[in-house]
């Protein structure tokens, strides 16, 4: 299943780095940033979600919360958050159900591994659609940011 731009965004409810049960729907009336990503600790995803942390403000100027999304359990992301001192939710798609709902889920990936998150990013407006998905194959590319900010700021 892929995600197209005008569409609703499916809603889940997924465990972050604490613990805590996220779901979108509770974010209506903000802008969301989905950022998924294949692996904590991985130098694309760190660098990636790194970029975020630094350019938080541009997100937060543009009332829009972000999470980052992936197969990892949340002890791993809790890990992950310290080491880098992200400030912004990681989110546990443990069971694989809201990267396969996005369209972002390698069936087969790397060493063997199935069932990991693509790199994707996905700006869902105060209404809960989408008006930006990319879903990437190449693990190694990231997602067009210039382009996230240009949606995020058409969305003020």
């Amino acid at each position: 299943m892929s995600i197209n731009v005008g569409q609703p965004a499916p809603d889940f409810s997924l465990y972050d780095e604490a613990k805590t049960k996220t779901h979108l729907s509770s974010f209506k009336g903000n802008n969301v940033l989905l950022l998924f990503f294949p692996q904590a600790f991985t130098s694309v995803c760190t660098k990636e979600l790194c970029g975020v942390r630094d350019n938080i403000a541009l997100y937060n100027n543009a009332h829009a919360k972000v999470f980052g999304i992936s197969v990892d359990s949340v002890f791993t992301l809790a890990q992950f958050k310290e080491a880098q001192h992200y400030n912004f939710p990681l989110l546990s798609d443990f069971n694989k159900e809201v990267s396969r709902a996005y369209g972002a889920l390698y069936e087969d990936w790397i060493l063997d591994m199935k069932g990991v998150s693509k790199r994707a990013a996905f700006v869902i407006d105060k209404n809960g659609i989408v008006q930006y998905a990319e879903v990437l194959e190449n693990a190694g590319d990231v997602p067009d940011f210039a382009q996230i900010e240009k949606t995020l700021a058409g969305l003020k």
